[in-house]
């Protein structure tokens, strides 16, 4: 559905976004990451057709966003940081201007179905700058819907919200995404792992990560790490858990141990025995994965 070869963006001699490459499938809820300055915003721009490359082609839905600009712009509903909105008018009057601008058929219907798939059906009437920020980012969700398109790029969709409203609208770009393919760009890392089912991860100008959360941080993992919780514990039991041949490391952590090591089947296996026979009891055992925190932070803070 999306397509980049070679983008490349230049201002003046700063390099903003370089030899970018990646493929989006239809349906795809992709998160874009990257630290300030990496070159997000410049990447979504282009993507949109706000702004031309230096170098390099990117199409949405099989049309150049280029050389192909309005019919590819027809595949995209773009909600950008700060939403372009009217407070002086009505939800419905809003909407109906931003569709009389897309030319869109059937206005009304338009609107209407819009505003269902937001949510937002009951505040048509409402004036816009009577509305709680949570809504006006639902205003801002509805006018990129309009015109139905296939892709869908939003840009710090949940900036600003309170908890309850994050959780809405978290929700709502899930249920957007069981038909369309969004990209999402967000410096709340736990959304990425709620809502998307695929991380690009971009440090100055490059691409550094394509992949799931866990893929990511299975990459980056090296050894892997578990938690243990034993009733009883002593000197004795870490001594134990050191000898055992594939685990490296056993150090206190909330109220148990972290064991770090190459733990296969095998080795969890020992793990669990040593505890019983040594006579502790076993209370739970689980593998610790790296959050999407510390993958961010290995793949984008400099040594």
């Amino acid at each position: 559905m999306i397509e980049v070869q070679g983008l490349t963006r230049h201002y003046g001699n700063v390099v903003a976004v370089e030899d970018l490459n990646f493929h989006i499938k239809q349906g795809e809820v992709v998160g874009f990451l990257g630290p300030n300055g990496a070159g997000k915003t410049t990447t979504m721009r282009m993507l949109t057709g706000y702004l031309p490359p230096t170098a390099g082609t990117a199409r949405v839905a099989g049309y150049d966003v280029f050389t192909q600009s309005l019919e590819a712009r027809r595949h995209i509903g773009y909600m950008p940081e700060t939403v372009p909105l009217y407070p002086e008018m009505t939800v419905w009057s809003y909407l109906d201007f931003m569709a009389r601008l897309r030319r869109v058929p059937n206005r009304d219907e338009a609107i209407e179905r819009a505003l269902e798939t937001c949510h937002a059906a009951d505040k048509a009437d409402e004036i816009i700058g009577h509305l709680s920020k949570g809504y006006r980012q639902r205003v801002g969700l509805a006018q990129a819907l309009l015109h139905d398109p296939e892709v869908l790029i939003l840009d710090e969709p949940t900036i600003g919200l309170d908890p309850k409203q994050i959780i809405e609208v978290r929700s709502l770009i899930k249920e957007l995404g069981q038909e369309r393919t969004i990209i999402l760009s967000t410096h709340i890392l736990p959304e990425v792992s709620q809502v998307c089912n695929r991380v690009l991860i971009i440090n100055q100008g490059r691409i550094v990560a394509d992949a799931t959360p866990e893929e990511l941080a299975a990459q980056l993992q090296g050894a892997e790490r578990l938690y243990l919780r034993v009733n009883g514990a002593t000197p004795a039991l870490v001594q134990a858990l050191n000898a055992l041949d594939r685990v490296s490391s056993v150090e206190e952590k909330d109220g148990g141990f972290e064991l770090v090591g190459h733990l296969d089947d095998a080795t969890r296996a020992a793990i669990a025995r040593t505890v019983v026979q040594g006579g502790w009891d076993l209370l739970e055992m689980r593998p610790i994965g790296m959050t999407l925190e510390e993958v961010f932070l290995q793949l984008t803070t400099e040594e």
